[in-house]
């Protein structure tokens, strides 16, 4: 009989015990959820913009040494090929100082040629024949100087272009540097076109761009990016400049353009999910992932900051295929076992079972 006491607290727990698992295993403690499937990136494989074309730069083209104009070869809107002879100086007086050094210049040099013969015969000291030396060297710098000089008179142009205005007419004076004309390079053109801030953001993931007209949709020009402009305008878009990879000889500045670009695959790979199915722990992001089991566990994602509103992007730590709760992520625990439903009840306001 002494021991009959210690038998009813054993029964007792081992009641309360089978009430707490009944308890816990009761259908109607289970957790209704509604859980969705990641969806692909936001971000399009091809996009459409206008642009226009533009030549890469203005030149001023000038003499490199003052004269009378002589003779202009070409005319405004003239196009010009890169060594092209543009205009002439009068050259008469730069030929008469090259003419003139050129005799003193093979005077100095007979004279140090017979100043060698005596050096190597010791008749004449070191320093003397060295002086005759430096003076030869010295004139014949003078008349490669006059050479150059000579040779400034002609004007070529720098690069191929065109002739955007001709600023002086024959016989009048011009200094050195002066601009003779306006030469539009258009060697390597180019393309303007303003992008919006979601391109900004995602200019890394472009795989290939090309322009085309609407006069001739079949034919495209390949393009690359020469420069982003990273300030915003007032409509906030960004200037984007491209250039061509080949010839567009058929385009010229000024003429609108369509701009497609294409965006690689690796755009697509982010995914989104509801806003409402992430929550922060620890200073981190995390989501609940339903198991083949119908059990859930807590998976740590990260998100892109730059995306807020109802759906979010997330980075790492998803795959397609999952299944994540949307709603209701605070009251469950790791391991929980919990029933799917297909979409909220009308009376679960705010999806919170």
């Amino acid at each position: 009989m002494k021991y009959q006491w210690m038998i009813i607290p054993v029964l007792c727990l081992g009641a309360c015990t089978n009430e707490k698992e009944e308890k816990a295993t009761s259908p109607h403690n289970v957790h209704n959820v509604y859980v969705v499937m990641p969806s692909g990136d936001l971000t399009e494989e091809e996009r459409e913009f206008a642009g226009v074309v533009e030549e890469r730069g203005e030149l001023s083209v000038g003499f490199k040494t003052a004269g009378q104009l002589n003779h202009i070869y070409v005319h405004e809107g003239q196009h010009v090929s890169k060594g092209q002879l543009l205009a002439t100086l009068d050259d008469s007086d730069y030929k008469l100082g090259v003419e003139a050094l050129q005799i003193q210049y093979n005077q100095v040099k007979e004279e140090v040629g017979r100043a060698q013969k005596l050096f190597e015969k010791k008749s004449m000291s070191a320093n003397d024949y060295e002086k005759a030396v430096a003076g030869l060297q010295q004139l014949g710098v003078q008349l490669q100087a006059n050479k150059n000089k000579l040779a400034y008179t002609r004007l070529t142009s720098p690069t191929s272009g065109i002739i955007e205005s001709v600023n002086f007419s024959a016989g009048e004076m011009v200094d050195a540097g002066t601009a003779v004309f306006t030469l539009l390079d258009v060697s390597q053109k180019a393309v303007v076109v303003d992008i919006p801030v979601s391109l900004y953001l995602e200019r890394n993931n472009i795989k290939g761009i090309y322009c085309g007209t609407t006069h001739s949709p079949s034919t495209e020009y390949a393009m690359t990016i020469l420069s982003i402009v990273p300030k915003a305008d007032g409509n906030q878009l960004y200037r984007m400049k491209l250039g061509f990879k080949g010839e567009s000889k058929t385009l010229t500045p000024g003429m609108n353009v369509n701009v497609r670009m294409e965006f690689n695959s690796t755009a697509n790979e982010n995914l989104r999910i509801p806003a409402s199915a992430v929550f922060r722990k620890e200073g981190k992001e995390w989501v609940w992932v339903l198991n083949p089991d119908s059990t859930v566990s807590m998976r740590q994602i990260e998100i892109n900051p730059r995306y807020e509103g109802e759906e979010v992007e997330v980075i790492s730590g998803l795959t397609p295929g999952a299944s994540v709760v949307r709603a209701g992520v605070r009251m469950l625990h790791e391991g929980e076992k919990v029933k799917v439903i297909e979409k909220p009840a009308e009376t679960n306001f705010g999806g919170m079972l």
